[in-house]
């Protein structure tokens, strides 16, 4: 046992109850299916997602302003955000969304 315990350490741990619990159990495919597709059901985007599918600065910009305007951001991330967006360009945000992004990931 000592030698299962230094191969596999994590194994071990679950074998001896220590591992990961299971909370749930999915009684029928159609459950199972419709729980991964309600992962972003709520999911309320954030300035950095609407900035993710921009394809230029410009609109980068617009997003910026208008998140400000709304009061979705403040004046001084708004600041942070528009130097970023200058400094190193829109993709520095992260590799863009296409249409379909959050459908793709369920």
């Amino acid at each position: 046992m000592k030698d299962f315990r230094r191969r596999y350490p994590n194994l071990a741990k679950e074998l001896e109850g220590e591992g990961l619990r299971i909370d749930s159990v999915r009684s029928s495919p159609k459950e199972a299916e419709r729980a991964v597709h309600d992962r972003y059901r709520g999911y309320d985007p954030t300035v950095i997602d609407f900035l993710r599918r921009c394809d230029t600065e410009e609109q980068g910009l617009e997003i910026i302003a208008y998140m400000q305007g709304r009061g979705e951001i403040g004046e001084d991330y708004a600041r942070k955000l528009k130097f970023q967006l200058i400094k190193d360009g829109i993709r520095s945000f992260g590799r863009k969304k296409e249409y379909g992004y959050y459908l793709k990931r369920c």
